[in-house]
């Protein structure tokens, strides 16, 4: 089988490959449409998210067996019409979800704490203890929307701290020894920490807004290192600006750009004018889970699975 390589990723996707016996050629460089070209000469196509697989595409790949993505979330791949075609979709998010779990309480940890405006005025000559006196996570109800690989890697980290731990999900039964499962009346009722842990899907497509944060009974904190596009980027901003929510620690933007390479090609949005100035506000380029380690494991879990499925 011969499997095209649209981005680059640790050595040891390809090395392990080679050695099971498949062809590997890379292509990191040409357009689309020139990939089109040639894509009906491959079995598999393994990528993060440099395209956009889409119908044109999956036409053109006529003898595609697989298409591999090096990462958690399948929104880049048409996958109705991909399953169609018979094509096996292949994701990781058992490969960052560790990483995931650690970048989103280290965002909840520095915002209860002030770390990042404390830094800051430490190097500007500032010396404000009372002003970034902190405040503490345990005896807090933590709420974790969306209880798969991500959310429940949360939820592990959280087991050192004395915190109630709840999760809503569309899905029934999936709570654990980790979180509770509850009803979204529940959740809103309760939590003084939101960590948004969906996939992007039509549901989930600005989710949060308005109509949703106003049905919490109080405050809170809000993570999100899920997908930018789940939450409507103004009316976050107009709860900071009225205290609906206290703070938020951002790893993801509405505003990426699909190959999350480039953020803007025009003059900032004034919702992310406002979250840059923010002193409440912690922001990352979606590297929640972009670690040395979960590179190697991502590449690993692909490896695997194609070998499960095609050795």
């Amino acid at each position: 089988m011969k499997i095209l390589h649209l981005d680059t990723n640790h050595e040891l996707l390809i090395n392990q490959l080679n050695d099971l016996g498949f062809i590997n050629h890379e292509d990191y460089t040409s357009s689309k449409a020139e990939i089109e070209s040639k894509m009906a000469h491959y079995d598999g196509v393994v990528l993060r998210s440099r395209f956009t697989i889409d119908k044109q595409f999956l036409d053109a790949a006529s003898h595609l067996k697989f298409i591999g993505r090096v990462g958690a979330g399948l929104e880049n791949i048409d996958c109705e019409y991909a399953e169609s075609k018979g094509i096996e979709l292949i994701a990781a998010p058992e490969g960052n979800r560790n990483a995931v779990g650690e970048h989103t309480l280290a965002m909840l940890l520095s915002l209860f704490n002030k770390l990042n405006k404390a830094d800051l005025e430490v190097r500007q000559g500032l010396w404000l203890r009372e002003d970034n006196r902190g405040i503490e996570l345990d005896g807090r109800t933590v709420g974790i929307i969306g209880y798969g690989n991500m959310g429940k890697a949360f939820a592990k980290k959280l087991r050192g701290f004395d915190v109630e731990v709840l999760c809503y999900d569309i899905k029934e039964g999936v709570g654990d020894k980790n979180a509770k499962q509850v009803s979204l009346q529940e959740f809103q009722e309760k939590v003084e920490v939101v960590s948004l842990h969906t996939p992007q899907t039509p549901l989930t497509l600005r989710m949060i807004n308005n109509t949703f944060i106003s049905g919490f009974k109080r405050p809170f904190w809000f993570i999100n290192t899920a997908r930018g596009k789940s939450v409507v980027t103004s009316d976050l901003v107009s709860a900071l600006k009225s205290g609906s929510i206290l703070g938020a620690g951002l790893d993801v933007l509405e505003y990426e750009k699909a190959s999350f390479e480039n953020l803007f090609s025009s003059e900032l949005p004034e919702a992310f004018q406002y979250l840059i100035e923010a002193k409440n506000v912690i922001l990352s380029p979606h590297v929640g889970g972009w670690t040395a380690e979960s590179k190697e494991k991502l590449a690993q879990t692909i490896v695997d699975k194609i070998k499960a499925k095609f050795c």
